[in-house]
């Protein structure tokens, strides 16, 4: 699917100073009861043209924002404002604006930054929740999964020439010293999915011999923090770094593109993570924002980022498309979300030291 329109008004947030930590916010609700918290009936769900505009905040990809705002579009007769910036800035804005919401909707980031800001989000489930995959369907009232992503080890080929590099063991080399590239997982999602990924495949989230891997890694990333998951992605495809700490969207379309790339799913395990999409409480765009949420677990949504993203669908009643790895050639590990839940302040906290540690 190509569309041709130019109805989507794009901006970006510029940082505003050290963004929130993944978890920890304690964030006060506006007090809204308006709306259903149901996702049948009405105009939501309709597959009428409900027209009006609506203003999204993301860190989505842009493939993933090229792809299904303006098939969203194209559907509803809606205009999206799409206002794009790190996870951690996304959230920081939305906890500054609680008292008078600019957005309606919140769309990507991961399951902790919603499980630890649920008083910003308005209750609605959506029409179609009970034919997603029964793991990733809104079990919270508010937060609706709409795709997964894994986290994957990126390679620049020439820089790692040589190198056989299958998993998280293998980067542990004194010549990827300054080569490594990550965001902060104290502030990007998908470094908290990495970090807690190489926590579960090195030994489990509170081992000792787990997180002496991270201190290694850690010390070998030797302070190149990245100022966004973007730029983890990209300094490896243009030749900056040797390896990027990234997530399979961004990295699977470097692939497509031609780059000079690796894409490596970790021998020890990789973690698949849904992504989830909420309404803001009290938004100025309630119908839209429901609209919104409806259609991006719909089979015809679902099928848009199925057929022409690089992320993987919550549904499995559409086809994926040929890029992406079967999952059936992954070795697939599953997150404790009930653990990282309850104990994420304590992860980011015990990276935090790690890295300050480091830093001395």
């Amino acid at each position: 699917m190509h569309l041709n329109h130019q109805m989507t008004r794009r901006s970006f947030m510029g940082l505003t100073g050290s963004a929130a930590a993944v978890t920890g916010l304690n964030l006060a609700g506006c007090g809204s009861d308006s709306g259903s918290s149901e996702g049948s009936g009405g105009s939501a769900g309709s597959s009428e043209q409900i027209g009006g505009s609506l203003t999204i905040y993301t860190p989505n990809s842009e493939t993933l924002t090229n792809t299904v705002i303006p098939a969203f579009e194209d559907k509803t007769g809606i205009t999206v404002d799409l206002i794009q910036a790190g996870t951690g800035e996304v959230f920081k804005k939305l906890e500054s604006e609680k008292d008078n919401p600019v957005a309606d909707i919140v769309w990507g980031g991961g399951y902790t930054k919603y499980w630890s800001s649920s008083d910003l989000f308005q209750e609605y489930t959506a029409a179609e929740n009970d034919n997603v995959i029964e793991s990733y369907r809104n079990t919270t009232g508010y937060s609706t999964p709409y795709c997964l992503d894994g986290s994957v080890i990126l390679l620049n080929k020439d820089l790692t020439d040589g190198m056989d590099i299958k998993g998280y063991a293998d980067l542990l080399r004194d010549d990827l010293s300054g080569k490594i590239a990550s965001a902060d997982p104290a502030n990007s999602s998908s470094a908290f999915a990495q970090l807690t990924n190489m926590l579960k495949d090195m030994g489990g989230y509170d081992s000792d011999d787990a997180w002496d891997y991270v201190r290694k890694l850690y010390t070998l990333v030797a302070g190149k923090i990245a100022s966004s998951s973007s730029n983890v992605y990209k300094t490896v495809s243009d030749g900056e770094m040797s390896v990027g700490l990234s997530y399979e969207d961004p990295c699977v379309q470097l692939l497509i593109d031609g780059a000079n790339v690796d894409v490596v799913y970790p021998k020890e395990g990789c973690v698949f993570l849904p992504a989830s999409s909420a309404i803001i409480k009290n938004c100025q765009n309630l119908d839209q924002a429901k609209a919104w949420i409806d259609y991006t677990v719909s089979q015809e949504g679902q099928q848009v980022i199925a057929e022409n993203t690089t992320v993987r669908p919550v549904r499995d009643d559409v086809t994926l498309n040929s890029n992406m790895k079967p999952m059936d050639e992954i070795n697939v590990v599953e997150e404790d979300y009930e653990y990282v839940n309850q104990h994420a302040d304590e992860i980011v906290s015990k990276y935090t030291d790690i890295s300050t540690s480091i830093a001395g």
